[in-house]
């Protein structure tokens, strides 16, 4: 089988794993027949939109990337899930525990969690579903918006069975602006597992 293609990770980037966990993730990849291309941003912060996310699948192909190419991408998780013995787990691996039943502050628990720490990429699936919306959630802009933090797109292509590391986007701080012009862009030059889903 081909070599898979790892981008490197830049200096700013949070890191996680070792030599070992990294081999995993290559392999996995491997065996799954995927890759990786792109570039990494140099930045310590950023949100991550992944899309577009229309399998279940998604989350192995985007887990064993994270392994293979040791960086840390945290994630939204109830802190009700954060118990003994799999929250010590759950948080190793980027987990961040936020509380659901204050639905409207979840962006305000981010905020803090950015201020907390030095190095934070926070991951999210824009479209907040696997089954097809014509709109995507906000969620992840207004986020990026009050921490003051890029928008690195990263999309499944799974015609080319490909992961790729897109740009940062420029937001304009116009959430229905940047919003249209992001999923616009997903749509238009990636395609999902289930293509009618997305």
């Amino acid at each position: 089988m081909a070599p898979v293609n790892i981008p490197c990770l830049p200096p700013n980037a949070p890191r996680m794993g070792n030599g070992f966990t990294r081999w995993v993730g290559r392999s996995l990849l491997r065996i799954m027949g995927w890759d990786l291309r792109g570039e990494f941003p140099d930045e310590p912060k950023l949100v991550v939109a992944l899309a577009p996310h229309t399998s279940n699948w998604d989350f192995f192909i985007a887990f064993a990337a994270l392994m293979a190419t040791g960086v840390r991408v945290s994630y939204l998780m109830k802190k009700e899930a954060f118990i003994w013995p799999v929250g010590k787990f759950f948080m190793r691996w980027g987990g961040i525990p936020t509380d659901r039943s204050a639905a409207g502050d979840t962006v305000d628990q981010i905020d803090q969690w950015y201020r907390e720490h030095s190095k934070v990429w926070v991951a999210i699936t824009p479209e907040g579903t696997r089954r097809k919306v014509s709109r995507w959630k906000t969620g992840f802009l207004r986020i990026a918006y009050s921490a003051g933090v890029p928008v690195l797109l990263i999309a499944w292509d799974y015609p080319r069975k490909t992961m790729v590391v897109d740009q940062c986007w420029p937001v304009t701080g116009d959430i229905d602006v940047d919003l249209e012009a992001i999923q616009t862009y997903i749509n238009r030059h990636y395609q999902g597992r289930h293509p009618s889903e997305q």
